[in-house]
């Protein structure tokens, strides 16, 4: 037993000897002098280490707190972020907080401070199309705005602002040092935004958000100090209540184990700090408002619509009719992509796709363009895209045969079937009607055939035994599709203009 105390004495000593002799190493690196411990820490080994955890006078205070006076959803998982339900048209408190400890920002004491509240979405993918979203719902609700203040309830706000091209934001000035109490109304619903309409569709989130700036030296509020938001779905007046009661009454048929997978409902809603919205083009800010919103039928633009017969050999379109007609290719640069957009009657979606090329824009899908232009844009762009020209209403396949300078009556063509008399075959044409009406047929004609529109008089159809039958609009509609005529051309009796014979 002895020997088993002597033994921890010598191992005591020991380590006691090493432990002295490290601290004597660090003290030799250090200097001659004392070490101390902040000497220590300061070693390259504790650095990283060091740098990872937050120094007291570093910790970060708001100097600000936004609360909205609305309870947030019971059925929202731990580690998201809170959602309050809104009812639209609805006044909500929010009050604003002068959250500085002693002597922070002391240049803002004694001063008023600006703040900027705005509804804008949660989604990064309708974030990018904002400009054109909110300008749709301002031509379908024209005279409304998405939010309001209720100036009324409102406690401690100054010099309230709304400018008409910014419909999703207020502004005003309060003093931090005073009890200020700002009471919002959004009246846009969630499901306004949703592609589809059917009823029972899923509504897209927003977000409250609150920005809040001091004066720069030439006295503009320009100086950002705080910025903080909050998630929100805004129903249909008493929706928010139902919607509220359906989550608070599926949270009561949970386990006990289930519901600690969720977040309690708190009677208020306090908002985290956020990054400040950038007011940039991209935003809700646009300081050259397009004349077409984004839901409106566009005008129709100086590019004309090439005809359906520009694929027959015999028509050379114009350069323009060519142009629109062209298909974006993969391979197109930025440049040419914008080209296409404007050539195509897309001009309200240029700075939109500023940055795309057209390998860019063709792998968007029907419901991505929809999501971005909204329904009646997006489909004509997916239209576009994939070249989907109107299928016509009726197909004739049609060939000339030689002019003859012989008279209308008795007029017998030579030739018949599917040879020339000098056993050359004939080489026949398409001709696409989009109007089932004699003249669509006499236009057509004239155009395939390079022949002088203003000089054709009639267009007659050979008959049985030779006799020759006008075509009007009714024989034009009980037309075959995908018929073949022979036709061949006569001078008028009185010399004046033709006429075309079809066989």
């Amino acid at each position: 037993m002895a020997w088993v105390l002597k033994m921890d004495e010598v191992i005591e000593s020991g380590l006691v000897h090493d432990f002295d002799a490290s601290l004597s190493g660090i003290g030799q690196e250090l200097g001659a002098g004392a070490y101390s411990m902040s000497d220590v820490l300061a070693l390259p080994i504790f650095k990283q280490e060091d740098s990872s955890l937050p120094l007291d006078g570093e910790t970060k205070h708001p100097p600000f707190q936004y609360v909205m006076c609305a309870a947030t959803s019971p059925a929202v998982k731990l580690h998201d972020e809170t959602l309050t339900y809104l009812n639209q048209g609805q006044s909500y408190e929010i009050r604003m907080l002068d959250n500085r400890k002693m002597g922070d920002m002391p240049e803002i004491t004694g001063k008023l401070v600006k703040s900027i509240i705005r509804v804008v979405f949660h989604d990064r993918r309708l974030q990018y199309t904002e400009h054109q979203q909110l300008e749709g719902w301002k031509w379908n609700r024209p005279g409304d705005r998405l939010l309001d203040l209720d100036i009324p309830m409102s406690v401690g706000i100054i010099d309230t602002r709304t400018n008409p091209s910014q419909l999703n934001a207020v502004e005003f000035l309060w003093d931090p040092a005073k009890r200020t109490s700002a009471f919002i109304q959004v009246h846009c619903i969630s499901t306004e935004f949703t592609p589809r309409k059917h009823g029972g569709e899923k509504g897209v989130p927003f977000r409250i958000q609150v920005d809040t700036f001091k004066q720069n030296e030439n006295g503009e509020y320009t100086d950002h100090l705080h910025s903080a938001s909050c998630q929100i779905k805004v129903f249909k007046p008493k929706g928010a209540d139902r919607k509220q009661k359906t989550d608070r009454e599926k949270m009561e048929k949970r386990t006990a184990h289930e519901k600690e997978k969720y977040q309690p409902s708190y009677d208020t809603t306090i908002l985290t700090e956020c990054s400040p919205w950038p007011d940039t083009p991209t935003a809700y800010v646009n300081s050259s408002p397009s004349t077409a919103p984004a839901f409106t039928s566009p005008q129709q633009g100086t590019c004309s619509v090439p005809d359906s017969n520009s694929s027959s050999p015999n028509h050379q379109g114009d350069g323009v009719s060519q142009a629109c007609s062209e298909q974006l290719q993969p391979s197109a640069t930025i440049q040419e992509t914008q080209q296409w957009l404007l050539k195509n009657r897309f001009s309200s979606y240029t700075r939109l796709f500023s940055n795309f090329s057209g390998a860019d824009l063709l792998k968007l899908t029907k419901e991505d363009l929809v999501q971005i232009c909204g329904a009646a844009d997006g489909i004509r762009l997916y239209n576009s895209l994939k070249s989907r020209s109107v299928r016509p209403r009726l197909t004739i396949y049609v060939c000339q045969e030689q002019p003859s300078s012989s008279p209308l009556q008795g007029q017998q063509p030579s030739g018949s079937g599917g040879d020339s008399g000098s056993g050359t075959p004939y080489v026949y044409h398409a001709i696409y009607l989009e109007e089932m009406v004699a003249s669509e047929v006499a236009r057509k004609l004239a155009m395939v055939f390079n022949i002088p529109f203003h000089q054709i008089n009639q267009v007659y159809r050979q008959g049985p035994t030779g006799i020759h039958i006008l075509v009007s609009d009714q024989m034009v509609q009980n037309f075959q599709d995908e018929s073949c005529f022979l036709f061949f051309t006569v001078k008028a009796e009185n010399g004046d203009g033709i006429h075309i014979v079809l066989k």
